[in-house]
């Protein structure tokens, strides 16, 4: 593929097997920077260390040559990447943007279900960071926190900007979202951004790896259409460029339920080992050959 300006990715976890729903937000990211002349790219996420295997990370590589789909070498690893995110959180830290939370899970849904708002489930979560003596106590005890994001201090340094801003939706989100969306990251509360059990979290690194990378084009199933909303005010936050988003539909299985690693989809080694052609995993995922 040419280096043209369209650049989009494809980002599986090595959490688990393959299945027909990878497969078709692949090839449909895929197909998509063919039809463009631009550019498609690898990149494993696996910075989720407690359930990120390598040999899935294999299967990932082994699954996606089956369908005929071609990347750019070399693949980016999150994993081997810490230290950006790392600079990232630190920019943030450094503008008060960030406050330690030392709420355990259980904690915070007793905190939400007694807001006035709405019960637990409804309504997300907002917080601030404690008293100094109070926090400076807790860190001498070695407390464990996690770090949140302050959207209190955000809208703050966004003044009236903050109402300003938005994301362009090409395709489509669950209940037919599209064109110019205003952000609306209020609906997510104040969101963890890393905590020590598991590194940097999903929004964060997903934001600083497609600006690294140049994506332009953020092409991915309408599961993932509510985290723009988050990932767009960190970009906002950060100074990084605003892809584009072309939310896809997914696949469900017979019980009416998104096909999951988690619910036992038929993974796309199955598919092959039973003697499944690619072309014919095209057709039933309604894609063109």
């Amino acid at each position: 593929m040419s280096g043209g300006g369209f650049v989009t990715r494809f980002a599986p976890s090595p959490t688990g097997p393959l299945h027909q729903g990878h497969a078709f937000s692949a090839l449909t990211a895929f197909d998509a920077a063919r039809a463009a002349d631009g550019r498609f790219l690898l990149r494993i996420e696996d910075i989720d260390t407690a359930r990120a295997r390598r040999p899935f990370e294999d299967a990932i590589y082994r699954d996606l040559a089956w369908l005929g789909v071609k990347w750019e070498n070399p693949v980016r690893r999150q994993s081997e990447h810490l230290a950006d995110y790392a600079a990232a959180l630190d920019r943030l830290q450094d503008r008060g943007l960030l406050y330690r939370c030392f709420r355990t899970r259980k904690e915070i849904a007793a905190a939400i279900t007694s807001a006035p708002h709405g019960p637990a489930g409804h309504r997300p979560f907002r917080g601030g960071p404690l008293p100094p003596d109070e926090e400076a106590r807790r860190l001498a005890e070695g407390q464990a926190f996690a770090w949140r994001l302050s959207l209190d201090a955000a809208r703050a340094e966004f003044g009236g900007d903050w109402d300003g801003l938005t994301f362009l939706e090409e395709g489509a989100g669950p209940g037919g979202e599209a064109g110019v969306i205003p952000v609306r990251p209020e609906r997510h509360g104040d969101v963890i951004l890393a905590r020590k059990d598991v590194g940097v979290a999903y929004h964060l690194a997903v934001v600083v790896d497609d600006a690294l990378q140049g994506v332009d084009n953020v092409i991915r199933g309408q599961d993932l259409f509510d985290a723009v909303h988050i990932q767009r005010l960190l970009q906002a936050l950060l100074g990084l460029p605003a892809p584009v988003y072309r939310h896809h539909r997914l696949l469900l299985g017979p019980d009416g339920k998104r096909l999951a690693k988690r619910n036992g989809a038929e993974s796309l080694q199955a598919l092959r080992e039973r003697g499944v052609a690619p072309a014919t995993l095209r057709a039933e995922l309604g894609l063109s050959g």
